[in-house]
C-alpha cells in the first residue's frame, strides 16, 4: 500500500515527521511537503509561476508551493506509482467548523478525493508539539482500519485530537462542523516608512458548539472525527429558488 502525506506548516514541521513516523511501518509513505509554512492557503494551485520539487536529506520531497499543490504533483505524474491514500497533517492547531474552508490541511486531503480510498486530515489541538504522539497514536489507529470503511466517494474525514496525553482522551466521537462567529475586523499597521497595511485577525469565537458538533466533542476530551464532501450544493433550497427563478424569465 502507497500513502501520500502532506501538510500545510511545511516540510520541516514537527506535525509532519510524526505523522511520517506513525505510519513508515504501516505502508510505504511518500512524503511531499511545502517549502514552508502554509496555513491558510485552502485549496489553491499556483498558476504563476512553475514548481519545482526538491528532494532532502531525509528522503522527503520539499515544493515551492502549497498543500495541494504538492498533493496534485503527487498524483500526477511526479511519482512512479500513484498513491492508494492521502493523509494530511499533524496540523499543529485546530481545523474546527469553518476553519475547514482555509485550512491547507484539509485543502490537501480534499486533493485526494478522486482516490478510491477515503482521505484524513489530521489535526492536534495546540500549536506546541507537546502532545503530537497522542494525535501520532490516533492518526495511525484510523488510517490502519480505514480498509474497514465503506463509504462515498470523494469523503475525507477531518480528525481534530485534543491537547491531551493519551491516557487522558475520553474516546472518539463522530461529529458534525460546528461553526464559528464573525472574525474580528483585521487589524491595521503602517510601517516606518508610512505604508499601510493589515493583519488578519484570529478567528471568530465558537457560535455552534452544541453537542455533536466538533467543537463540542474536543471540548469534552473526545477525538473528532467529521466525514467531509466537496459538494456543497444547498439542496434544501431548491424549493424556494425554483420558483423565484420561474418568476424572472415570465
Amino acid at each position: 500500500m502507497r500513502i501520500l502525506i502532506s501538510n500545510d506548516d511545511g516540510v520541516a514541521a514537527p506535525g509532519l515527521a510524526a505523522l511520517h513516523a506513525a505510519l513508515a511501518d504501516y505502508a510505504d509513505c511518500t512524503v511531499i511537503a511545502p517549502d514552508g509554512d502554509r496555513s491558510g492557503a485552502s485549496s489553491s494551485l499556483t498558476l504563476d509561476r512553475p514548481l519545482h520539487p526538491c528532494t532532502l536529506a531525509n528522503g522527503y520531497i520539499s515544493v515551492n508551493g502549497t498543500p495541494t499543490d504538492c498533493v496534485h504533483l503527487g498524483l500526477h505524474g511526479l511519482l512512479p506509482e500513484i498513491a492508494d491514500l492521502v493523509v494530511a497533517g499533524i496540523n499543529l492547531g485546530p481545523n474546527l467548523g469553518d476553519d475547514v474552508l482555509y485550512s491547507g490541511t484539509v485543502a490537501a486531503a480534499l486533493e485526494g478525493r478522486f482516490l478510491r480510498r477515503p482521505a484524513f486530515a489530521f489535526s492536534l489541538l495546540s500549536r506546541s508539539p507537546e502532545n503530537l504522539p497522542t494525535a501520532a497514536y490516533f492518526a495511525r489507529k484510523l488510517v490502519e482500519a480505514h480498509e474497514q470503511l465503506d463509504l462515498p466517494p470523494r469523503t475525507v474525514l477531518n480528525v481534530n485530537i485534543p491537547n491531551l496525553p493519551l491516557d487522558h482522551i475520553r474516546g472518539v466521537q463522530l461529529t458534525r462542523l460546528g461553526h464559528r462567529a464573525r472574525a474580528a475586523a483585521p487589524v491595521k499597521v503602517v510601517n516606518p516608512r508610512g505604508k499601510e497595511g493589515y493583519w488578519i485577525a484570529a478567528a471568530g469565537d465558537v457560535e455552534d458548539g452544541a453537542q455533536g458538533t466538533d467543537f463540542h466533542a474536543v471540548m469534552q476530551g473526545y477525538v473528532s472525527v467529521t466525514p467531509l464532501l466537496l459538494d456543497r450544493t444547498h439542496r434544501d433550497a431548491f424549493n424556494r429558488l425554483q420558483p423565484w427563478l420561474e418568476g424572472l424569465v415570465q
